[in-house]
């Protein structure tokens, strides 16, 4: 089992894999070399998608946020671009005691041609000393959902797990030990976080992962103006949310008008980290409206609903993460959007459906729909941003979500294709897919976009 700490993590937008992961990289370089003889210039170098997006994913801008100290979960949104434009204009970073030589426009180095030997979202980082001896050398991969790890440790398609009472590494095993102990996925979860540390802590962080997507969601809602970057894309959360509330006072709505409100959810959280603004990966930034926005959906529009209820649609919905991080990948980079928006629905899709009652076989099933018809998903941002068509993107997973969990509970849990077998063919179908629709924007909408 991964952790829910782990997969829902706090960070800023707008990229898990090309903003998060650099910056906890960068950030475990400095902490190496903080303290060297001799430190006086460090240069980063990054290959395959980190290169190809790395201003409209704020990669660039992470490395130097880490390299300063900062961690994704405790940084300043408000206050980074401050930072990283005084790193721009002296040349020089502090590191340590010594005061280092950094130019982030000639030592952060976008290698474009290079193909990294084991993962394409790789990063290099070097020190040297006043001659230009190499004094320290490390390269990272960053591996979806913030989750980084050494070049060497990629190689390795295993996971060392923490001992708990309930080890599980497939949809099989997590309801074979549902249906031996009587327990629902949400119990299993929980006694396993709670045998590596208090349950104060595992409630507490429940708590402030369900506050900080709500407050997204508001934030969002709250906010106007542009998004950053050439696209010039114009918030809309804010106008949506006028007008279904101008709708609401005609007393004349549809039923299916509930899902605009789902939609606005996805888009406002969404939005906010295409701002660089505080979200939760859930289990991506790129995807990180999506499970807001059906939690949202519980809170607000189904009887009976409850905190209680929400911490149990979360844990629920890390285990169904985490076996896709497991037995698959939760990088767009990797598998394409399917292991993004694809994860975060089939998550949410299982959430739902044990909060309303769902049998551990109707959740394998609801998480096993919602991925079954994200399969194949491409991820082609335009402009190299988190922006088109990934907000929307989010909506549209929120939405498939609702209704995975809707059809499985119409069933028994009975059916013919296992999660398990869907998360192998996501697996299998992101291997195959060729590169440029994996987080390049070099195929797909982010080139033909100018030609529409």
């Amino acid at each position: 089992m991964i952790s829910l700490f782990d997969i829902f993590k706090i960070g800023i937008g707008p990229s898990s894999s090309h903003t998060v992961g650099p910056m906890r990289a960068a950030r475990r370089f400095m902490e190496t070399i903080s303290g060297r003889d001799g430190l006086a210039h460090v240069q980063v170098t990054l290959y395959g998608s980190l290169a190809w997006t790395a201003t409209g994913h704020a990669t660039d801008k992470a490395v130097i946020l880490g390299l300063c100290g900062e961690r994704p979960e405790t940084v300043d949104p408000e206050k980074a671009d401050a930072l990283v434009a005084e790193i721009w204009k002296k040349g020089v970073i502090a590191i340590g005691p010594a005061t280092v030589r950094f130019q982030p426009a000639h030592d952060i180095v976008l290698d474009k041609e290079t193909r990294p030997p084991v993962h394409t979202n790789t990063m290099q980082f070097a020190a040297f000393d006043r001659d230009g001896r190499l004094l320290e050398n490390a390269r990272f991969c960053s591996v979806g959902g913030g989750f980084i790890v050494s070049e060497d440790a990629a190689e390795s398609t295993s996971y060392t797990m923490p001992e708990v009472p309930y080890n599980f590494r497939s949809g099989m095993e997590l309801l074979d030990l549902a249906r031996r102990d009587g327990l629902n996925i949400a119990d299993i979860v929980l006694r396993n976080e709670t045998a590596l540390r208090p349950k104060e802590a595992v409630v507490a962080h429940l708590d402030r992962i369900i506050d900080i997507m709500m407050h997204c969601i508001e934030r969002g809602i709250a906010s106007r103006g542009v998004l950053p970057g050439k696209l010039e894309v114009r918030r809309r959360a804010g106008a949506l949310y006028e007008r279904l509330r101008e709708r609401e006072k005609l007393n004349s709505s549809l039923p299916h008008e509930i899902m605009d409100w789902v939609s606005l959810f996805a888009i406002a959280v969404n939005e906010e980290n295409a701002a660089g603004g505080r979200v939760v990966t859930a289990p991506t930034n790129g995807a990180a409206g999506v499970v807001p926005a059906v939690l949202r959906y519980y809170r607000d529009y189904c009887p009976g609903a409850t905190r209680e209820g929400m911490r149990e649609f979360l844990l629920t919905a890390a285990a169904l993460g985490g076996l896709f991080k497991l037995n698959a990948s939760i990088s767009g980079a990797e598998v394409g959007c399917q292991g993004e928006v694809g994860v975060a629905s089939s998550m949410a899709a299982a959430g739902l459906a044990a909060v309303l009652g769902a049998t551990p076989s109707q959740v394998e099933n609801a998480a096993e729909i919602a991925m079954e018809h994200h399969l194949g998903m491409t991820c082609d941002p335009v402009g190299g941003l988190v922006q088109i068509p990934c907000i929307e993107r989010n909506a549209f997973g929120a939405i498939k979500a609702i209704n995975a969990a809707s059809l499985a509970m119409r069933g028994d849990g009975d059916h013919r294709v296992s999660l398990d077998q869907v998360i192998r063919t996501m697996a299998e179908t992101g291997r195959d897919m060729n590169h440029r629709y994996k987080e390049t924007s070099l195929g797909g909408l982010a080139i033909n976009f100018p030609e529409c």
